[in-house]
């Protein structure tokens, strides 16, 4: 088949059999086909994927390449460009007007590495090419900035158009804004609810986020003030509830799972993360010694119907990486690697999906 006989019509009618296998409609309704050119006996397109992190990516690709050639012909040599364009369900408002995304990464009980799977998740995210941000809203431990290494920082502050907004401290490509960034490290200082409540607030409305795909809050244990308070302040995609597989852990993971469920609050929960799913001992990267239980996650997953995202193993490297201001992320063993590359991408999965299918996010209004 010559080149005269395919036109961009054609190369739509082909792309249009190939559906988006999340958000379950066909590439070129979801707008996803752009720049199509055709050449002698060459296609070329790109195509738009949801996220940067995307699993599913050279699976569309071969998608893409089988629908031309079955449809036009096997002969065309067909170049895909992929590129990503994060998706958002929030309407742009007053308060950081280039955030797509609020990701509220929550825990029923202290100890289960909250703050280790946050960090983690924003280094992986960014790594795939999406911009992220960090608000560590943890009163009680703000590990954040240790575990970035910038425990001894201060934002700056910039005036602009008649008003100071601080800067979010930038290390590994990452933003981020932290409570313990307001006080001095060594000194223990009381927090009330409604102090931090108000930092919280001035994270949102006074500090230059700039544009961002992913906006991770890494909240306190439990449920308290900070959480209606992020929920009331802008509006959230959705939350991850990060637990560990034994039954206490389990137990008080429902409870964070269900304050989200409130009907008054009402925040789609993007999945589950089950941390110290097993521990593999470095010098034995294949074993798996289950110390704290098995199939805890899962059945947490199951139980409520959402997704379980990601299993990560309780190895040595994420917890000295962390003390010693990085995450394990960027580290190069495979095993902590490709448990939070994976978690990363069915984060960022989830996220579009929500995106695709459920309303509008929303500031909540509680009436107290």
């Amino acid at each position: 088949m010559g080149e005269f006989t395919i036109n961009k019509e054609k190369v739509l009618q082909a792309l249009s059999t190939v559906e988006e296998p999340d958000l379950k409609k066909d590439l070129v309704t979801l707008g996803m086909i752009q720049d199509i050119e055709i050449g002698v006996n060459q296609v070329r397109f790109t195509v738009v994927l949801t996220t940067p992190a995307c699993p599913l990516k050279e699976l569309i690709r071969r998608s893409c390449e089988n629908a031309i050639h079955e449809h036009l012909s096997p002969d065309v040599e067909v170049i895909i460009k992929l590129t990503a364009n994060v998706t958002t369900a929030r309407q742009t408002g007053p308060l950081i007007p280039g955030v797509k995304n609020v990701i509220a990464i929550s825990s029923g009980k202290g100890g289960v590495g909250k703050s280790t799977v946050t960090a983690n998740l924003a280094m992986a995210l960014h790594r795939s090419g999406a911009k992220v941000g960090i608000i560590d809203a943890d009163i009680f431990g703000p590990s954040i900035p240790v575990m970035f290494g910038v425990e001894h920082m201060q934002p700056t502050i910039t005036p602009k158009d008649g008003k100071n907004f601080i800067n979010p401290i930038r290390q590994f490509g990452i933003k981020m804004m932290s409570i313990g960034f307001l006080t001095p490290p060594d000194s223990a200082v009381v927090w009330r609810g409604p102090m931090a409540s108000q930092a919280l607030k001035q994270f949102f409305a006074d500090t230059d986020w700039g544009d961002l795909d992913y906006l991770l809050i890494d909240l306190p244990p439990g449920t308290s003030d900070i959480h209606l308070t992020l929920v009331q302040t802008v509006p959230v995609t959705g939350a991850v509830v990060v637990t560990t597989p034994q039954k206490v852990a389990l137990a008080d993971a429902v409870k964070g799972l269900s304050m989200f469920r409130q009907p008054q609050i009402n925040v789609p929960i993007l999945g589950i993360i089950e941390n110290m799913a097993w521990f593999t001992p470095e010098e034995l990267p294949d074993s798996q010694y289950f110390i704290f239980g098995k199939g805890g996650g899962q059945s947490l997953a199951d139980k409520f119907d959402v997704p379980l995202i990601g299993q990560i193993p309780l190895v040595q490297s994420i917890r000295e990486a962390g003390d010693e201001g990085r995450p394990a992320v960027m580290d190069t063993n495979p095993i902590v690697n490709d448990a939070f590359r994976d978690a990363a991408e069915s984060l960022a999965q989830q996220v579009a999906i929500r995106n695709a299918s459920k309303n509008k996010t929303q500031t909540v209004e509680i009436q107290v």
